[in-house]
């Protein structure tokens, strides 16, 4: 925002502007290769491939090595710590091999969760000490742009006012030190799916984290115009008897932003969830086709939803490369699709993009 004592040069404003714009360029979303080591060995176990590095290297080869065309859909790619520093069977390092389709590099910056003590069992996220540091020596090594996430859960509890106000803190001075090393912020504030609370009840905490988030993001003088915001969508708990239409959750989620995030947000990049990834593209498409005005681009920023196929045409086996290659690139195609609202289902999605990709807590 604009203030007394600017913390950032036009030029460098600029430079964070052309990257977020980049990052979220019409039909262009993010894929989700962050997962921490834990997290991968849960996908790989699921396909009884053993959580070795070399097997994680090797799933991620096969996307990053994907035709130069996945730039058409894929705008920006998130690594983790140990993706970032690995390298393709030739030895070229992986965030070249995703510079050199066009596609910009960042890095997932949090630490994980850390208990609030006298809360119902919510959290707040580490990795402020050090930031700093780690932000200037991850733009050097090729990150453009880093990530997130937060976590709040809803219950007849939760979230607290504690929980919210002290997880857009730290979204908010994370923002603001990634800005200060050139690297775009995605600021991720996400409300689980666990619970069985109806589609009104998600909107609205939706709506009073965001609003929690924007006035911490304003307190800190983070230039909006140089972030991006990966939130979840409004959709009921996963329990909740009640089933909700792509319509009703793209109603619901677009008033959700349009009371709480500005304009000058230039792209609000949606998690996935827990949804199957046929879920999550019908939904997102359904999003772009709401009537409601839309002042940011609405796109994607999946992990498992546009992994999950993937790995289940991979199960370890070279031999898999190309059916695995020819999966990811169909999920990216749709998801670009969808965030254009020009997807429209076939009725002919295999029985790998229709499951449910929920994990019951999912924090780390």
């Amino acid at each position: 925002m604009t203030h007394q004592f600017p913390a950032l040069t036009p030029e460098q404003k600029k430079a964070l502007s052309d990257i977020a714009q980049r990052i979220v360029a019409p039909g262009k979303g993010i894929l989700a290769a962050d997962e921490s080591v834990g997290t991968m060995g849960n996908r790989l176990q699921r396909i009884k491939v053993e959580n070795t590095e070399e097997n994680r290297r090797a799933f991620r080869e096969i996307l990053f090595s994907s035709d130069a065309s996945i730039n058409q859909s894929i705008g920006g790619v998130i690594f983790f710590h140990e993706t970032l520093y690995q390298k393709d069977s030739s030895g070229k390092p992986f965030p070249e091999v995703i510079k050199d389709k066009g596609i910009v590099v960042g890095i997932k910056l949090d630490k994980g969760t850390a208990p609030l003590a006298g809360t119902n069992g919510e959290i707040t996220i580490q990795g402020l000490d050090g930031l700093a540091e780690r932000c200037a020596q991850y733009k050097k090594d090729g990150a453009d742009f880093g990530k997130w996430r937060a976590v709040l859960k809803i219950t007849d509890t939760t979230p607290s006012t504690l929980a919210i106000q002290e997880n857009a803190n730290t979204l908010a001075r994370y923002a603001s030190i990634c800005q200060q090393h050139g690297l775009v912020p995605i600021v991720e504030p996400e409300v689980l799916p666990d619970g069985d609370h109806d589609l009104q009840r998600c909107q609205y905490v939706t709506e009073k984290v965001l609003a929690a988030v924007y006035k911490a993001l304003n307190d800190h003088h983070v230039y909006l115009e140089g972030t991006l915001l990966k939130p979840n969508m409004v959709t009921a708990g996963h329990s909740c008897p009640k089933k909700y239409t792509p319509e009703e959750v793209a109603m619901a989620t677009v008033t959700a932003l349009h009371r709480t995030v500005p304009a000058a947000v230039p792209g609000i990049c949606f998690l996935s969830g827990g949804q199957s990834e046929e879920e999550a593209s019908l939904n997102l498409s359904a999003i772009n086709q709401c009537p409601l005005p839309k002042p940011w681009k609405l796109t994607f920023s999946y992990g498992r939803a546009l992994q999950a196929s993937a790995l289940a045409a991979w199960v370890g086996k070279p031999e898999n490369k190309k059916a695995t290659q020819e999966a990811f690139c169909k999920r990216a195609q749709i998801n670009g699709l969808a965030s254009k609202g020009q997807y429209i289902v076939s009725g002919k999605s295999d029985a790998a993009a229709k499951q449910s990709l929920f994990t019951a807590s999912y924090t780390y």
